[in-house]
């Protein structure tokens, strides 16, 4: 009889005499107890503040199967954690209306092999560090976009392991914890402290020793000081990724590039936002260059964009805005720049015309001129040729010839911008584009003519339309209902006529401009556009009549101009419905009649929750390394007089401007005290009315008002001395009323000249050395009207119910 011995199993039984014993005892079905036990405690804190934890955490022993968990095949042991986004801060508020993660770092312990930690964009807050100093495996760390503050942690460049290190955009302060004599990992590659509130100074020597660094990026920290040139010192690194916009960077970077010289695997070069000067830096186009991506954007460079000898196979995006560069752009660009993708050299000084090579760059998808000296025609081919490009701006030049260069056809698939030049000619009848669902047009501000006919344009997906600042005439054809995508309409500044066309199905507007021009007729809601929709209207200087009740159904309104229009009627209550809005301007009309004290409840100049802030048509078209391009198309402006002019806004005026103008109308009545609860109000201008009666006090709680007019009514009483509590008024104007009594002279009303108060005759200034106010503890009266706390008015009234009742009670004595 034969027998063996069972290696196999003996085997298996060294093996296991081999491995740790916590290994042993932990271990449960691939995943160890006290990691499954800390990424529960993880869940908790999610939920602790209002966060949810992923679903598949708690379903089953093995955590390893867990969404946003990897484990090692090795060991079994968590070395992955992916908590990118985890707690969603955009969907989680607390009482106040903040957001963010209080989190326990001190779990990470139970994960002495992690290699990898992204615990990015979740709004966090950290309370220790001390627990990153046990990570020994820690290859990564991404702690960006967060809410992390105090000093960053010296202990993290220790980590013997380290390769890249992200704690961009967070709240960071100080200077970064390396010196000349620190200890650094040798292994990191790759460190980005950028969009923090760094300070000190901060040397590329003493990174000496990491010979493997391929990346810095220390942008966005405006007081950090960044030293980079070293005479004969030659880096033991070479750097693929060097980001240093918007720091305190040495100057000398680009004059004397002593430290860009060494560098010669660069890939992605951004310096923009440095204010540095100097010529163009076109030596960085050597013939081994392999930069993919250059970004100067926002400095002082001057001299051309050549010449350049050697073409630049690698080369994708170029951004130079906001420079000096002049001269023209090489006739050759598209041999030197033949692979490029996004070209923007807006707002320099570069002239002459537009190379017809440019055509030739089949990749690109974006191009910016705008903003230069550049003349002649456009080439046709950048319209029609283009099969991939998607925005081309060439704004504010001197081009000029017939518009779209007489083609009937365009290629471009998202944007084109023709605004701020000299093409002429009238519209074409008959246009198609490959517009995506966004499709914008900007032709304002040129010389074109002709009348609106809209009826054989193929633009179905044309989003954005201006033709402002022309002359056009005629009538708005009834075929623009067709342009059924339309969300910004801009035809002010025109010579058109007639009345606002009726559409069969309303037009989803967000803006819809039309001021300047010569329209008339009724206003009827929901025939153009849907008023629910709207969130700018401009119907100013035009001759629109009849009352304007349907403004109550502009439920989403923020700027409403009908200035200098024939409207009559009365404000009807109704408009205080409109509570989203900013800037309310109806001057220069006929309205007449009382102005509703409703008024007084409008949000003007807050942002409460739910009324979403200005929101304008943007897409991300680009995302490079050093910038993602977020393309939006910005309004040319609104205007609203206050303080004597007029200003005109840019799309984001709602977070600064409030304003109401009823000045010029027929307005009659008193003011209502409820206006005073306008406390976010900067401008009010009741002026060329018929408002009788006082000035209320409760004004004096319009703490944010900068300009106050009332001139030209039929005020009467005094000048509420509380009304010098309005420590932002700069401009104040009774003019030409009936007012009395005593000039204010302290706070702000010592600034205002008599011009302030011209035409009322019973005004005085006060004393030297006296003032109007009353004695301090004053308070405003309740009713506005000065009544209420008079002493002397208290004692009449006692004096006359004591001698009634005593002429009553003799009388009805006698006659018993």
């Amino acid at each position: 009889m034969s027998c063996s011995f069972p290696w196999g199993s003996f085997c298996f039984f060294l093996v296991v005499l081999c491995l740790p014993d916590s290994n042993i005892s932990t271990s449960s079905h691939g995943c160890f107890v006290e990691e499954r036990t800390a990424l529960m405690d993880i869940g908790s804190s999610l939920t602790r503040s209002n966060g949810t934890a992923p679903r598949s955490w708690g379903r089953g022993d093995d955590c390893c199967l867990w969404e946003r968990v990897n484990c090692s095949n090795i060991t079994g042991r968590v070395s992955h954690l992916y908590f990118s986004n985890l707690y969603d801060s955009n969907e989680v508020l607390d009482a106040l209306g903040h957001s963010f993660w209080r989190f326990d770092t001190t779990v990470f312990s139970s994960f002495p092999e992690l290699q990898f930690l992204d615990l990015s964009m979740n709004n966090a807050t950290f309370q220790s560090w001390d627990v990153f100093e046990s990570l020994r495996n820690l290859r990564e760390l991404d702690l960006s976009s967060n809410r992390l503050n105090g000093s960053i942690p010296s202990s993290l460049f220790s980590l013997p392991r380290l390769e890249h290190l992200s704690l961009s955009q967070n709240l960071f302060e100080g200077s970064i914890p390396v010196t000349l004599s620190s200890n650094i990992t040798s292994a990191l590659k790759t460190f980005n402290f950028s969009m923090n509130n760094l300070s000190g100074e901060f040397s590329f020597f003493w990174l000496r020793n990491l010979t493997k660094l391929q990346k810095i990026d220390v942008s966005g920290n405006a007081n950090l000081v960044v030293a980079v040139n070293f005479p004969s010192w030659s880096p033991s690194f070479q750097l693929k990724v060097l980001v240093l916009s918007g720091c305190n960077l040495d100057k000398n970077i680009v004059r004397e590039p002593i430290f860009l010289r060494t560098q010669h695997q660069l890939e992605v070069l951004d310096l923009s936002n440095n204010s540095l000067s100097g010529s163009m830096p076109n030596w960085l186009f050597t013939e081994q260059a392999t930069l993919v991506y250059l970004n100067l954007g926002n400095n002082s460079l001057t001299g051309s964009l050549g010449p350049i000898w050697y073409p630049q196979m690698n080369l994708q995006a170029i951004s130079l805005p906001m420079n000096r560069i002049s001269g023209h752009l090489p006739a050759n660009i598209s041999s030197v720049f033949p692979n490029m993708s996004f070209l923007d050299v807006s707002s320099n000084t570069i002239s002459g015309e537009i190379p017809s090579s440019l055509c030739n760059i089949t990749r690109m998808e974006y191009l910016d001129l705008s903003n230069n000296s550049l003349s002649g025609e456009l080439p046709n081919c950048l319209l029609t040729e283009y099969p991939i490009l998607t925005t081309l701006k060439v704004s504010n030049n001197k081009l000029g010839g017939p518009i779209f260069c007489g083609t009937n056809h365009l290629s471009i698939k998202h944007a084109l911008y023709l605004d701020g030049n000299k093409f002429e000619g009238t519209l074409p009848r008959y246009l198609t584009a490959d517009f995506d669902a966004h499709g914008t047009l900007d032709l304002h501000d040129n010389n074109l003519s002709g009348k609106l006919d809209f009826s054989q344009w193929n633009l179905s997906t044309l989003c954005t339309l201006s033709l402002a600042g022309n002359s056009l005439i005629g009538e708005i054809h009834p075929s623009i209902c067709n342009l059924t995508r339309i969300m910004l309409l801009d035809l002010s500044h025109n010579n058109l006529s007639g009345a606002i066309p009726n559409c069969m199905t309303a037009l989803e507007l967000d803006f819809f401009i039309v001021s300047h021009n010569s329209l008339s007729g009724h206003i009827v809601p929901f025939s153009f556009f849907n008023s629910s929709t709207v969130m700018a209207l401009d119907l100013s200087h035009n001759q629109f009549n009849g009352n304007i009740e349907w403004v109550q159904y502009l439920g989403e309104s923020k700027y409403l101009s009908l200035g200098s229009n024939k409207f009559e009627g009365q404000i009807s209550p109704s408009l205080c419905q409109l509570q989203s809005l900013r800037i309310l301007d109806f001057s220069h009309n006929s309205l007449s009649g009382p102005l509703p004290s409703c008024i007084g409840n409008l949000s003007f100049g807050q942002n409460p929750v739910g009324i979403p802030l200005w929101s304008l048509i943007c897409e991300n078209h680009f995302r490079y390394p050093i910038f993602d391009y977020i393309g939006c198309y910005e309004e040319r402006g609104f205007s609203f007089r206050t303080k004597g002019n007029i200003y005109i806004y840019k799309h984001n005026f709602i977070n600064w401007m409030s304003g109401i103008d009823l000045s010029a109308n027929m307005l009659s009545g008193q003011i209502p005290r409820e206006l005073g609860n306008l406390g976010h109000i900067k401008a009010l201008n009741l002026s060329y009315n018929f408002f009788a009666g006082p000035i209320p006090a409760t004004f004096a709680s319009m703490s944010s008002v900068e300009s106050l007019d009332l001139s030209h009514n039929k005020l009467s009483g005094a000048i509420p001395w509380q009304l010098t509590r309005l420590s932002s008024l700069s401009v104040f104007s009774v003019m030409y009323n009936n007012l009395s009594g005593c000039i204010p002279n302290s706070g702000q009303f010592g600034s205002f000249d008599m011009d302030s108060y011209q035409g009322n005759n019973l005004l005085h200034p006060a004393s030297e050395g006296s003032e109007c106010a009353p004695s301090s503890g004053h308070s405003l009266p309740d009713d506005g009207d000065g009544k209420g706390n008079d002493p002397i008015l208290y004692a009449v009234t006692a004096a006359s119910f004591v001698v009634t009742f005593w002429i009553t009670f003799a009388f009805t004595s006698f006659r018993m």
